[in-house]
C-alpha cells in the first residue's frame, strides 16, 4: 500500500496532552472533519461541563457505577490516545463510567444507559468502561439522545470466551457535536459485536479502534448511518490483527439526502506478520437519495503476511437504483412508496444482524422519521 505506518494506520498514541498538538485539519486523520465545527473540543475548550442526564436500566448481575479516575481500571483494554480530544478526555474526565459484567455471568436482558443532554454550551467531558468477564455474555446499549457538545473516551475489555454486543446509538438534536474514541480489546475465542448508529446531531465523529489479546477472537462492526442536510457524520475504524487466527467482519450503511449531508467512513485493518490463519471483510456501502450530498469512503488493507485465510474490501456509492424504481413504478407503487421500500430494503439486513429485539422497531421507525424529513416532502 506504501503507506506511513507509524502515522497513518496506527499512529504513535501518548497520554501527555503537549505530543498531541491542536490539529489544523491538513493531518491525515482530520482531513475529512469541519474543525471549526467541533466548538474548540480539538482545541481548549474545557470539557468540564455537567449538562446532561443519566438514567440507567441494569439488570441483577451487573455492576453500573461511577468509579473515581484513581481507583478505576482505565487503561486496562490497552488504550493510549492518539489524538488531541481523546487525550484531553483523558487529562479531564472525573470518573469512569464502568459496567462490569462478572466472569460466567449469562444476562439476557440489554444494560441501557441514556444520555440526554441538556445544552450544548458548555463541553462536557467522559470516560466509558465496559467490562466483561471470560464466558461471559452481555448486551450493552448507550443511547444519546438531547443536545450537547461531547468528547467521551470508551474502552472495552471483553474476556476470554465472552461475548459482548455493545451498541452506540446517536440520536441527537440537531446542534449537538459528538466526538467519540473507543477502544476495545478482545480475549481467546471471544466475540464482540460492536454497533455504531447515527442519526442526529450537527457533527458526530467516531474513533473506533480494536485489538485482540488471544488466539481466536472475533469483531464484528456494524454502522447505520443517515445524514440530512448540514450534517456531517464520520465513521473511522482500525481493526488490528496482531494475533493469529482471528477474525474481523466489517460492514457500514449509510443514506444521505439534503443540501451539503456528508458522511465520511474509514476502514482500516492491519495484518500483523504474527496474525496467520485471520480472516477479515470490511464493506461500506452508501446510498444518495438527493443532490448536493457527498459521501467519502475510504477502505485500507495492509498486510505484513502472506498466511492469511481470506481478506477483502469493498465500498460503493450508489443513487437510488432505478431498475428497482422501475420495477416498482410499473407495478402500480407511487415515487414517495417506492423509494420508502428501497431505503428500508437497504438497511433491513443491517437491523437484523444487530439482533437486539428491543431496538430493531425504533430503529426501522427512525429510518422512517428521517425519510420523512426532506426528500419525500419534495415527491409530494
Amino acid at each position: 500500500m506504501g503507506m506511513d505506518v507509524s502515522s497513518h494506520l496506527h499512529p504513535v498514541g501518548s497520554f501527555d496532552l503537549s505530543a498531541h498538538p491542536v490539529p489544523t485539519g491538513r493531518e491525515e486523520i482530520w482531513r475529512f472533519t469541519p474543525l471549526k465545527r467541533l466548538k474548540g473540543l480539538h482545541d481548549d475548550a474545557s470539557l468540564a461541563g455537567e449538562t446532561f442526564d443519566v438514567k440507567l436500566e441494569v439488570p441483577s448481575g451487573v455492576r453500573a457505577e461511577r468509579v473515581d479516575v484513581a481507583s478505576s481500571e482505565r487503561g486496562s483494554s490497552g488504550f493510549v490516545p492518539t489524538d488531541r480530544i481523546a487525550a484531553r478526555v483523558w487529562e479531564s474526565a472525573p470518573t469512569v463510567f464502568t459496567v462490569d459484567v462478572p466472569a460466567e455471568a449469562e444476562i439476557s436482558d440489554p444494560v441501557w444507559v441514556t444520555v440526554t443532554g441538556l445544552g450544548a454550551d458548555e463541553a462536557v467531558g467522559r470516560q466509558l468502561l465496559v467490562k466483561v468477564g471470560a464466558h461471559a455474555k452481555a448486551t450493552v446499549v448507550v443511547r444519546f439522545e438531547g443536545t450537547a457538545t461531547w468528547a467521551d473516551v470508551v474502552e472495552i475489555v471483553v474476556g476470554d470466551g465472552a461475548h459482548l454486543t455493545y451498541v452506540s446509538i446517536q440520536d441527537w438534536a440537531d446542534d449537538a457535536v459528538h466526538h467519540s474514541t473507543q477502544h476495545a480489546k478482545v480475549g481467546r475465542d471471544a466475540t464482540l459485536k460492536h454497533v455504531a448508529v447515527t442519526f442526529g446531531g450537527d457533527v458526530v465523529r467516531h474513533d473506533t479502534t480494536a485489538t485482540y489479546s488471544g488466539t481466536g477472537g472475533s469483531i464484528e462492526m456494524l454502522g447505520l448511518y443517515f445524514a440530512d442536510a448540514g450534517q456531517h457524520v464520520e465513521h473511522r475504524l482500525f481493526v488490528d490483527h496482531n494475533e493469529p487466527k482471528t477474525k474481523s467482519n466489517v460492514l457500514y450503511k449509510g443514506a444521505l439526502q439534503g443540501e451539503k449531508a456528508h458522511t465520511v467512513w474509514i476502514g482500516n485493518v492491519l495484518i500483523r506478520k504474527e496474525a496467520e490463519g485471520i480472516e477479515t471483510y470490511e464493506e461500506n456501502r452508501n446510498l444518495v437519495l438527493s443532490d448536493g450530498c457527498h459521501a467519502d469512503s475510504v477502505p485500507n488493507l495492509e498486510i505484513e503476511t502472506g498466511e492469511i485465510e481470506g481478506a477483502g474490501h469493498a465500498s460503493a456509492t450508489a443513487r437510488f437504483d432505478d431498475e428497482q424504481l422501475f420495477y416498482l413504478r410499473s407495478r402500480g407503487v407511487s415515487e414517495k412508496e417506492s423509494r420508502r421500500l428501497v431505503v428500508h430494503g437497504f438497511f433491513n439486513d443491517l437491523i437484523r444482524k444487530i439482533a437486539v429485539p428491543e431496538i430493531e422497531e425504533s430503529l426501522t421507525a427512525t429510518v422512517e422519521a428521517e425519510l420523512a424529513k426532506n426528500v419525500l416532502q419534495d415527491l409530494v
